[in-house]
């Protein structure tokens, strides 16, 4: 693990490198990550101008509903930042054979073809993410309890894996495949669930929908969990998904370890 750690770190200070060499274009990518988020932020104080919560009865008021956002932006940023632009790259690398490179060498492919490349300029979301989630917490009636502040790092942890899982998955179908552009649209596309509480699915379309992003597809526990925990009091059934969403991470890392692993083994240099 150490020795791991050693080469992250390494590759870490060389993109660290190469974006302060173009700190202009690192800037503008950070100015357009925030910028975008913004508008977002504006959209939601719109909305809250004319309902006090989203869903009648749901908790989900003006300030938990910002301390989930600020969780969707945390764990996002972590994602985007570590995993999803070594991600991108591997498209071409199978394409060209420069995945042939990577399994030559003595280190675990999956984690250098997952955490070759880091992308300093997604953390700016994280950070305004974390300042958005103190002041949600300062203005809300409700004060977590010390147990929440335990579970909330484990459990955006685990939103990181399961999504982190998604990748790796996503990537595999890249090696299957030889040519796979729509990578981040599928991605995109895919991670939209996580964005809004699980209370607005409901209904004859929201109701089986929101059995198939939790129990297949655990897509509504990456944010929706901790969020609860730090947003709302926790009782109840409301244990129940926390340990869902541990249960989920770990099965989304072992499932996407073995279809990694399949994948790999099917794989046909570019070259024969």
């Amino acid at each position: 693990m150490g020795r791991y750690l050693s080469i992250f770190g390494t590759f870490a200070r060389a993109c660290l490198v190469r974006d302060m060499t173009f700190r202009a274009n690192f800037l503008l990518e950070c100015v357009t990550s925030l910028g975008w988020m913004s508008m977002n932020l504006a959209f939601y104080l719109l909305v809250f101008q004319f309902t006090p919560e989203i869903g009648k009865g749901t908790g989900w008021s003006r300030e938990p509903f910002f301390a989930f956002v600020a969780t969707g932006l945390i764990i996002n940023s972590i994602v985007q930042a570590l995993f999803m632009p070594s991600a991108e790259e591997l498209t071409e690398m199978v394409r060209t054979g420069g995945l042939d490179a990577v399994l030559v060498r003595p280190l675990d492919a999956q984690f250098l073809l997952s955490m070759h490349r880091v992308d300093f300029s997604s953390f700016a979301n994280g950070l305004v993410g974390c300042g958005l989630l103190a002041w949600a917490l300062t203005r809300m009636d409700y004060a977590p309890p010390p147990i929440a502040w335990l579970l909330y790092p484990l459990l955006v942890v685990c939103g990181v894996a399961i999504l982190y899982s998604f990748v790796i998955m996503l990537a595999a179908a890249t090696i299957l495949m030889g040519r796979n552009q729509s990578l981040y649209d599928f991605w995109f596309y895919l991670t939209n669930f996580s964005r809004y509480p699980a209370e607005i699915y409901s209904g004859p379309w929201g109701g089986p929908l929101r059995a198939l992003c939790t129990f297949v597809i655990p897509i509504l526990l990456v944010v929706n969990v901790p969020a609860r925990v730090i947003a709302q009091p926790l009782v109840g059934d409301a244990w129940w998904p926390v340990v869902g969403a541990v249960a989920a991470a770990a099965a989304a890392l072992v499932i996407s370890r073995i279809v990694f692993q399949r994948a790999l083994a099917r794989y046909r240099s570019a070259s024969s």
